[in-house]
């Protein structure tokens, strides 16, 4: 509980066992709920997870939206934070990332990788890949959003009621950010955060997931 919101953290794992244990050994005390959905994993991560205190869910469809769907439907907190299970993202921040939700009085706070302060966290071609992809959000749907493919949001729960959210893939995450956007009952925010490096294996195909993100905005963008 934090200043009387319940927190829910959700964090999709495809074989993410070394991160995920060091993710939840630095989880803050004032967290409600951890669930970590695991996306049909072959390694540890599902031991790993459960061992460490969190509620496990098997998603055996892969897919990056698929999992957090799954893991909206079992989320019961107020405020739904979310992670990747590599921990790139820092899970030390919560608490700064909620206070700033709190402060802006928003709905939906998205938070920005950009400007990058770890030179190793992101190479110079999905550097360029992130931004254009954000630029081209920005541009079709009139907000100027920084980071339209992070994975670490804040947001009410309350407010996926209001979303239709259809992509099981990489480009869930543009979507949610569009859905919120679009809502003129949903508030939108955004704040930098440190990211850095991942741990093990990347997921990413690069110019596959890019250019069907690409694609996918104009889809959201065009077609109803």
């Amino acid at each position: 509980m934090y200043k009387n919101q319940s927190i829910t953290v959700i964090i999709p794992c495809l074989n993410e066992e070394q991160g995920i244990e060091q993710i939840l050994r630095a989880m803050p005390v004032f967290v409600d709920e951890v669930i970590v959905v695991d996306n049909a994993s072959t390694d540890g991560t599902s031991e790993v997870a459960a061992r460490l205190g969190a509620k496990v869910i098997r998603e055996d469809v892969r897919g990056y939206g698929r999992s957090y769907k799954r893991g909206f439907r079992e989320a019961i907190g107020d405020l739904i934070v979310t992670l990747d299970g590599d921990h790139s993202y820092p899970v030390d921040a919560l608490s700064y990332l909620i206070e700033a939700f709190l402060h802006f009085d928003v709905d939906f706070l998205n938070a920005s990788r950009f400007p990058v302060r770890d030179a190793r966290s992101m190479s110079f071609i999905n550097l360029i890949g992130n931004l254009v992809l954000s630029l081209a959000m920005s541009i079709l749907f009139f907000r100027w959003v920084r980071d339209s493919q992070s994975g670490m949001w804040v947001f009410r729960r309350a407010i996926l009621e209001h979303m239709k959210l259809e992509s099981d893939g990489m480009s869930f995450s543009e979507e949610i950010k569009i859905e919120a956007l679009r809502d003129s009952r949903i508030r939108f925010g955004e704040i930098s955060i440190m990211y850095t490096s991942r741990l093990g294996e990347t997921k990413l195909h690069l110019w596959r997931d890019g250019f069907a993100n690409l694609a996918f905005l104009v889809k959201k963008r065009f077609w109803r």
